[in-house]
């Protein structure tokens, strides 16, 4: 018998069945996150962050490989840390979620990472891998979209790649409550220019490294410049 995982309570519905579906037929999935009260909370931190220019800018790498470099990706972060009640209820429902895929797929997922992404306007982040196949530290990538009133006109589309072919798989528009979830060794992806700002929460469910691996972290794949 498969033990059904209950979701404490305040944590926001999801199908975990559906999203293991997708994940074992397509490696990616799209779910629509209905929690208003704990995504605005969310949205109006990390919009506060923003004003108040809490934010850093994005490089590529990790440790002492990391660097900015602004023809790969323009955007802002922030890490979570657990220090307020709405990154809580995040890093709960993230919680929630790793337990359901390893019971139901046996991932191996051991923690969670994520940071608060502002792009500017004119903000990209060109094609890249979150994660090396092979490497085995992020194994499992999601974002979550906190932009009421999106308009196709605003661009910044999560733009979803065939790694075997190079096609467009998909697009997936920001809009407020759309959950991404795709493989991290798998899916290569970009984010289309922004032209309104556009924020999110990217997150990364990884195996038991500890961090203690820096030169197995996630580097950009090379590109030309577009």
């Amino acid at each position: 018998m498969t033990l059904q995982i209950a979701p404490p309570p305040g944590i926001p519905a999801f199908d975990p069945e559906r999203l293991c579906d997708d994940l074992t037929r397509q490696g990616w999935s799209q779910q629509a996150i209905a929690d208003t009260d704990l995504l605005t909370a969310l949205r109006d931190e990390a919009l506060t962050l923003w004003q108040e220019d809490e934010l850093s800018g994005a490089g590529i790498g990790r440790a002492a490989d990391h660097e900015l470099v602004r023809e790969i990706r323009r955007d802002k972060t922030r890490w979570l840390d657990g220090n307020s009640p709405a990154q809580r209820g995040w890093l709960d429902f993230a919680e929630t979620l790793r337990l359901d895929l390893n019971q139901r797929l046996a991932l191996g997922l051991f923690a969670f990472e994520a940071h608060y992404a502002v792009y500017e306007p004119g903000g990209f982040y060109r094609k890249h891998l979150d994660s090396f196949r092979g490497a085995r530290n992020r194994i499992l990538s999601s974002v979550l979209y906190l932009n009421p009133g999106w308009q196709s006109a605003d661009g910044g589309l999560l733009r979803l790649y065939d790694e075997a072919d190079d096609s467009v798989i998909t697009d997936i528009a920001p809009e407020f409550g759309t959950f991404a979830v795709f493989l991290s060794e798998e899916v290569p992806h970009e984010v289309t220019p922004a032209l309104a700002p556009r924020l999110s929460i990217a997150g990364w469910h990884r195996c038991n490294d500890l961090g203690l691996a820096p030169a197995l972290q996630a580097k950009v794949l090379p590109i030309a410049p577009v």
